[in-house]
C-alpha cells in the first residue's frame, strides 16, 4: 500500500479535543493525508476555557522534529500554539530547514480569550517565523497583534494583508471570521488576490475554526495543490465544520472535523 500524503503538526495539545494538535490530526485525517505531530505546549481546556499551560523544552519540541522528519518526512507542516520566543525561534529554524511548504498559524489568543502566546515572542513571530512561512493564517485579532492594524470593515483587510506580507510570508490569507454579514477571507501574494466568501451559520459551537482551517490549507498543499487551490478547499471543508459544530460541556462547543463521514 502507497502511504497517503504526510503532514506535520507543530502546535499545543488541547485536553478538550476541539482546537490544537487534536483538531489538527482529525483535520488531515478527514482529508485524505497521514497526520504527524510535535507537541510544544500542553493546555488543561475545556469547553470553558484554557485552566492552565505548561510549554514543553525547547530540545523536547526539536527532537519531535527531527525524530519525525529525518525518518518519516513530510510533504507539509503546520504551525500553531508556540508560547514562548524560544519555542518560536527553535521552530523557524527547523521550517528553515525543511524543503515542504510551511501554513502559519500565529495563534495568540483561544476562543475565550485566553492568553496562548507570550507577549515577548511577538517580535519573534514577525521576525523569525513570518519569513519562512508559505501562508500565514492570522484571524483580525491576529493581525491587530502582530501588526498595529486594526481591521474593521472589508475595506480593511488589504491593508492587514500588505502589513502581514511585509514580514516576509509568500501568501497571507486574512481571516475575516470576526466581521459582520458573509465569512470572507483574503488570500494575497501582494500581486493577485482571491477572496472567499461563505454564509455565516449561526452557530455558536465553533471552536478550533483556525487550526482547522490551517491544518486543512496544510493538507491540500501536502497533495500537491497550488496555495489558492488548497486555501478555497480547506474553506469549504471549515465551512462544513462550522455548520455541523456541535454542543459539548457548558461553554462553547467545537466544529465538527466529521462532518462529510456523517454526510456519506
Amino acid at each position: 500500500m502507497t502511504a497517503p500524503p504526510r503532514v506535520l503538526t507543530v502546535a499545543g495539545s488541547d485536553s478538550g479535543g476541539g482546537a490544537g494538535i487534536q483538531a489538527d490530526l482529525k483535520t488531515m485525517l478527514a482529508l485524505g493525508t497521514h497526520g504527524m505531530s510535535v507537541i510544544t505546549a500542553v493546555t488543561a481546556q475545556n469547553s470553558l476555557g484554557v485552566q492552565g499551560a505548561w510549554e514543553l523544552p525547547v530540545e523536547a519540541v526539536r527532537a519531535q522534529y527531527r525524530s519525525v522528519v529525518d525518518d518519516i518526512g513530510v510533504q507539509a507542516v503546520k504551525t500553531g500554539m508556540l508560547a514562548s520566543a524560544e519555542l518560536v525561534e527553535a521552530v523557524a529554524d527547523l521550517l528553515a530547514g525543511t524543503d515542504a511548504p510551511a501554513v502559519v498559524d500565529p495563534v495568540g489568543v483561544s476562543k475565550h480569550g485566553d492568553s496562548l502566546l507570550a507577549a515577548s515572542a511577538l517580535d519573534s513571530v514577525r521576525t523569525k517565523l513570518m519569513p519562512v512561512a508559505t501562508v500565514a493564517t492570522p484571524n483580525l485579532d491576529e493581525v491587530a497583534q502582530l501588526t498595529g492594524v486594526e481591521v474593521a470593515s472589508e475595506d480593511g483587510m488589504r491593508r492587514a494583508a500588505a502589513a502581514v506580507l511585509a514580514y516576509g510570508p509568500k501568501w497571507a490569507l486574512i481571516k475575516g471570521g470576526h466581521l459582520r454579514g458573509d465569512a470572507v477571507d483574503l488570500l494575497t501574494d501582494g500581486s493577485e488576490e482571491h477572496w472567499l466568501r461563505a454564509p455565516r451559520h449561526d452557530n455558536r459551537h465553533t471552536h478550533g475554526t483556525g487550526c482547522t482551517l490551517a491544518s486543512a490549507v496544510a493538507a491540500q498543499l501536502a497533495k500537491g495543490q497550488t496555495v489558492p487551490e488548497a486555501v478555497r478547499a480547506a474553506k469549504e471543508y471549515v465551512t462544513g465544520a462550522i455548520a455541523a459544530g456541535f454542543a459539548l460541556g457548558a461553554g462553547i462547543g467545537p466544529v465538527d472535523h466529521g462532518w462529510r463521514f456523517r454526510e456519506a
